[in-house]
């Protein structure tokens, strides 16, 4: 099976799974950072077939959803790929990648790198960031039922990767405890440039936020 078909292939496995997905983990957010892997590939020396894969495939089972079970993904994603006779290597390093990409309180050492997992991981980490990033942010703090903000919680910095998955305080403290942080991990040139621009958006959008929260004009 040559690269367009297993891409087609993944593509509609992976439309299919996420078909009842909450908004900001569907189809649509995989679809963006298939997108903006591809583009930062343009300027990075990797495989792009791993990175195709590791970008359509990286939430195909996000443990959040799975009770924090984070073999979900992996193990969907090895069955399916094997299905389609993907090489051996290939299906390890896409493995890899989705158990890796993911920013878990971003106090942990990742224990995998390799320039494909870095591109992967800057395209979701951009996704998770600006207007899209804030969309994301508030439509999955409404569907865990979050608070909107409350100033009397502060936000929770340096959290283990436990304390960061089962973490359900105000929405607005998640800019805080991770939609900030991001721009300083990005991995590549094109990722910081990318990230520099989204995280001024949030910045402002803070700024805003606190003027309307505090009754100001």
């Amino acid at each position: 099976m040559n690269h367009d078909e297993t891409i087609q292939k993944t593509i509609t496995f992976v439309k299919d799974t996420l078909a009842e997905a909450e908004g900001g983990h569907d189809w649509w957010h995989i679809s963006r950072v298939w997108s903006l892997a591809k583009l930062i590939l343009e300027d990075e020396k990797a495989d792009r077939l791993v990175v195709e894969l590791g970008a359509l495939l990286h939430d195909i089972a996000d443990s959040k959803f799975h009770g924090g079970n984070e073999d979900v993904g992996p193990e969907k994603a090895i069955v399916f790929l094997e299905s389609l006779d993907v090489d051996t290597e290939v299906i390890s390093h896409v493995e890899n990648i989705i158990r890796h990409v993911s920013f878990k309180g971003g106090n942990h050492e990742q224990a995998f790198r390799s320039p494909e997992l870095d591109l992967v991981q800057d395209a979701d980490r951009i996704d998770a960031i600006g207007a899209i990033g804030i969309a994301r942010t508030f439509n999955y703090g409404g569907f865990i039922g979050a608070k909107l903000y409350d100033p009397d919680i502060p936000a929770k910095l340096n959290m283990s990767k436990e304390e960061y998955k089962k973490n359900i305080d105000p929405t607005i403290n998640h800019f805080y405890e991770k939609l900030l942080l991001l721009k300083d991990r990005m991995n590549t040139t094109a990722g910081k440039t990318i990230a520099e621009k989204r995280h001024e958006y949030m910045e402002e959008f803070l700024n805003q936020f606190y003027r309307e929260w505090n009754g100001e004009v």
